[in-house]
């Protein structure tokens, strides 16, 4: 396996917190205007008051940070795109406390804990109220309903609301918890738990990926309550009140759940094979993720629940499929059954087992390190995606009993041409739809190192390759104009690992040639997610 640089898109401290223009080339489309933002980690070094350098472990525990890319088409530029460019990390708190203390005793996802420990502190360490763990910065949602986690800052009582439509922004993690971030500035404004939107949703776990009703704005996700009788309340948040309301609940096995699905009359949520020891209790203890997750157990199915959305119903179906696992959801959509109900098409990114969790340990992607060239073979063929579609069939076609209902495999892609941080053209949400775009791994690099278009229809691929270039998650902006599903472009910031410098690029969404790319004067670091809002505005993940 060849490993092409990539060590500047982990291993940064390159932030821009005032904007910067930034060198474009090619062409940008008008319909492309508007704001994208990114959020992952910004480097995981912290330098100690003690002389020492605190390090994270894992990828999903750098240093949270927000980048906000500005694409405007402004008279005097004769109709070229001006692209403007700031980053900020947002968490204060977080590390001023590592650069104090040299540790860090909140929850997190990955972090290796002192075996020598003991017991006695540990199980002490559990009745602490975790205040300080507020490293959130997966998923981010602009103007998300019932989202006001602190009163309004001075500041934007004063100007009224942000440019482009964009009053709030919100940063997600799995759990109840969510950040509120200055939308022009990026300064971090507060924490708030989920218990403010409705004082049931007391549980500390919840999806970063929640949906969004592309008509309503509606927002669904769930909320899970560990203990001797672990809980799930799937709720709805309206965009129209900002009230919630509870769906329904129902007891379940506890699971690290990154994302659930929505069609137009479900909410649909899979507890798949990452099952939590100790009744999710095992979190508090171990102080991270994954040692809470048990062993991936394969006689063990994955269990899909159907939840009514409009009429009351709650819990209407309950199906059992072979285990797999996943992070991310991608669509889902009705259709009518050969019984006379309805069927449920879900599509997901599935891997075979848990390898994948402890493929993202820094040691294990950083190209120049040791690991990274010896995760190879069996293991890292384990640790590659596979593009799922599953059929709940006959939902409605008779009540839902205790015993769950056989789910059923439509095809899986080859991994070779499989993506991860998937995403479709936002208008098809909820609907039947062809084109799904992600970020490929062609076994090149030690990471991602492509982006794929796969075609539902034909079942084939096309990619996005350059050596020594490293794509994140594509954003689908769509030709307000067009009629096609793939009328759009691709937006997706790409470190080219020979330079240490990152561009954020513009693809036709058509065939993934480049039409157009702003560059940057340092590498932003790989993150996880984004969210665009231009002209027009669609639901979705939010």
């Amino acid at each position: 396996m060849a490993s092409w640089p990539n060590d500047d898109g982990f291993d940064t401290d390159y932030q821009q917190p005032e904007p910067v223009p930034l060198a474009v080339k090619g062409t940008v489309p008008h319909y492309a205007a508007g704001v994208l933002y990114r959020t992952g980690p910004l480097g995981y070094k912290v330098p100690t008051s003690k002389g020492k350098t605190w390090s994270a472990n894992h990828w999903f525990d750098g240093l949270s940070c927000v980048h906000r890319f500005q694409i405007e088409f402004p008279e005097e530029q004769n109709g070229e795109a001006v692209v403007t460019y700031r980053s900020r990390r947002t968490v204060d708190e977080y590390l001023d406390i590592v650069q104090k203390t040299g540790r860090l005793d909140g929850i997190t996802f990955g972090a290796k804990r002192d075996p020598c420990k003991t017991f006695f502190h540990k199980v002490m360490s559990m009745f602490k109220a975790e205040r300080n763990s507020q490293n959130v910065g997966v998923t981010l949602s602009i103007n998300m309903p019932g989202g006001g986690c602190s009163p309004p800052s001075e500041k934007a009582l004063l100007i009224g609301s942000h440019s482009n439509g964009i009053e709030t922004l919100h940063a997600k993690t799995d759990a109840s918890i969510v950040k509120k971030i200055d939308p022009e500035t990026l300064e971090p404004e507060g924490v708030a738990l989920q218990t403010k939107l409705h004082p049931d949703l007391k549980g500390p776990f919840s999806a970063s990926h929640a949906k969004s009703d592309p008509l309503t704005g509606d927002i669904f996700n769930f909320n899970l309550d560990c203990g001797r009788k672990c809980t799930y309340r799937i709720f709805c948040t309206s965009a129209a009140t900002g009230n919630t309301s509870i769906l329904t609940t129902f007891p379940g096995q506890p699971a690290y759940l990154h994302s659930l699905f929505l069609t137009k009359s479900y909410v649909i949520l899979c507890v798949w094979n990452s099952h939590i020891t100790w009744h999710g209790l095992s979190t508090l203890y171990h102080k991270n993720i994954v040692q809470s997750i048990a062993p991936f157990d394969a006689s063990k199915k994955a269990v899909w629940y159907v939840v009514d959305r409009h009429a009351g119903k709650g819990l209407v179906a309950t199906y059992e499929t072979d285990p797999f696992f996943s992070f991310h959801t991608i669509n889902a959509w009705e259709q009518p059954s050969a019984t006379g109900g309805i069927d449920i098409i879900a599509e997901l990114v599935t891997y075979e087992n848990l390898d994948v969790i402890h493929r993202f340990y820094y040691d294990n992607v950083i190209s120049s390190h040791p690991s990274a060239q010896a995760y190879t073979g069996h293991k890292r063929d384990t640790c590659m995606p596979s593009l799922t579609q599953y059929r709940l069939p006959g939902v409605a076609d008779r009540p839902v009993t205790m015993k769950p209902r056989k789910g059923e495999v439509v095809f899986q892609a080859p991994k070779l041409e499989s993506m991860e941080l998937p995403t479709i053209n936002p208008a098809y949400l909820t609907k039947r739809h062809r084109y799904i775009y992600g970020c490929a791994d062609r076994l090149k690099s030690s990471f991602m190192d492509g982006l794929v278009k796969f075609d539902n229809i034909t079942q084939t691929a096309v990619f996005w390759e350059v050596e020594g270039h490293t794509p994140g998650e594509p954003i689908f902006v769509g030709n307000p104009e067009g009629e096609e599903e793939d009328d759009g472009v691709l937006l997706s910031v790409v470190l080219d690992g020979f330079r240490g410098k990152s561009y954020l690029v513009v693809l036709s969404a058509r065939d993934l040639t480049e039409v157009g790319r702003a560059e940057m004067e340092g590498p932003m670091a790989f993150g996880f997610h984004g969210a665009f809002k231009g002209r027009r505005r669609y639901g979705g993940d939010i």
